[in-house]
C-alpha cells in the first residue's frame, strides 16, 4: 500500500488506539481517528479525529461519511475501542454484559459493516481487529470481557471468509497486559458477593500488578500497522507474553495451562 493509504482507527482518545493512530501517520498514512468528543479530545499529529460513538449507528455512519467524502477511500478499518470489566460471573449483571457486548463487539460490528460497501466497491482493504490473548484463553474475574473477545475472534474469522472474495482481509491482533489507562482503572462489577470478595481481590491486585510491569502500547501499536499494512495474517501477537501464551495455547496440555493461569492470577 502507498503512503497515501486512508487508515481510519476507533478509540485514539488514548491507549493502543493512540498509538496506532500515531504509528500510521509516522508512516505517511492519512488517518481518521475517532474519538466520543472532539472538543474534548487531545490533538494527535497527523491524525484527523472524528467524532463517532460506536455505540450508535447513526453516529457510526455519519463519521464513515464524514470521512469517504473527504478521501472517496477506505484503505484500512482498525477497530481498538474497548471497555473492560472485573467481577465474578455471578456479580455481573445483565446491563452491564450488555453495555460491554455492545462496545466490544456491535461496536465493530457497526464500523465494520459501515466500511465494507466501499471497501467492496473499491476491490481491496483490511480490517484488524484489536482482540486479546482472553480472546483465545480464560480469565478468571473477567468471564464477560474474555467472551466478549472470544466472540470478536469468531466473527473475525467467519467475515474474512466472506469478504476475501473482494479483495478484503480480517485480523486479528491479540495483545496481552499493556499499560494502559484502561486497564489501570479498569472497572469493577457493581454487585459484591461476599464469597467472592477474597479470590476477587487478589486476582485485582495481580492484575493491577501484571498491568504496572507491562510494556507501553507501542509495541502492540507496531503489530497493528504490521497486520494493516504487511502481508495478511490472521492472528498476530505482539512479542513477549502474548505470543508466548498463544504457543503454550497451541502446543501444551491443558493441565498446565490452567495452572499456569490461575498461578498468573494469584489463586494457583
Amino acid at each position: 500500500m502507498s503512503n497515501s493509504t486512508v487508515i481510519v482507527v476507533t478509540g485514539v482518545s488514548s491507549g493502543i488506539g493512540r498509538a496506532a493512530a500515531e504509528q500510521f501517520a509516522k508512516r505517511g498514512c492519512q488517518v481518521f481517528g475517532s474519538v466520543r468528543n472532539t472538543s474534548k479530545a487531545q490533538p494527535i499529529p497527523g491524525v484527523a479525529l472524528i467524532e463517532m460513538d460506536i455505540r450508535d449507528e447513526t453516529s457510526v455512519r455519519h463519521g464513515i461519511q464524514t470521512i469517504i467524502a473527504q478521501t472517496k477511500r477506505i484503505d484500512v478499518l482498525v477497530n481498538s475501542a474497548g471497555v473492560t470489566l472485573l467481577g465474578a460471573t455471578e456479580e455481573t449483571s445483565i446491563a452491564e454484559a450488555q453495555s460491554l457486548f455492545d462496545t466490544n463487539l456491535l461496536g465493530i460490528l457497526r464500523t465494520t459493516q459501515a466500511v465494507l460497501p466501499h471497501m467492496r466497491e473499491q476491490g481491496s482493504g483490511r480490517i484488524v481487529n484489536v482482540s486479546s490473548v482472553l480472546g483465545f484463553l480464560p480469565a478468571p474475574y473477567m468471564g464477560l470481557y474474555s467472551a466478549s473477545k472470544h466472540a470478536v475472534e469468531g466473527l473475525s474469522e467467519t467475515l474474512d471468509h466472506e469478504v476475501r472474495k473482494f479483495g478484503i482481509r480480517v485480523a486479528l491482533v491479540e495483545p496481552s497486559f499493556t499499560k494502559t489507562n484502561l486497564d489501570i482503572n479498569a472497572p469493577q462489577a457493581a454487585s459484591r458477593i461476599p464469597a467472592y470478595d477474597s479470590e476477587r481481590s487478589v486476582v485485582a491486585q495481580a492484575i493491577q500488578k501484571n498491568v504496572h510491569k507491562a510494556p507501553a502500547p507501542d509495541g502492540v501499536a507496531m503489530t497493528i500497522v504490521d497486520a494493516a499494512l504487511g502481508a495478511w495474517k490472521m492472528r498476530r501477537t505482539p512479542k513477549g507474553e502474548a505470543s508466548l501464551l498463544s504457543k503454550l495455547r497451541r502446543f501444551m496440555p491443558a493441565g498446565p495451562v490452567d495452572a499456569g493461569l490461575r498461578k498468573t492470577f494469584g489463586i494457583g
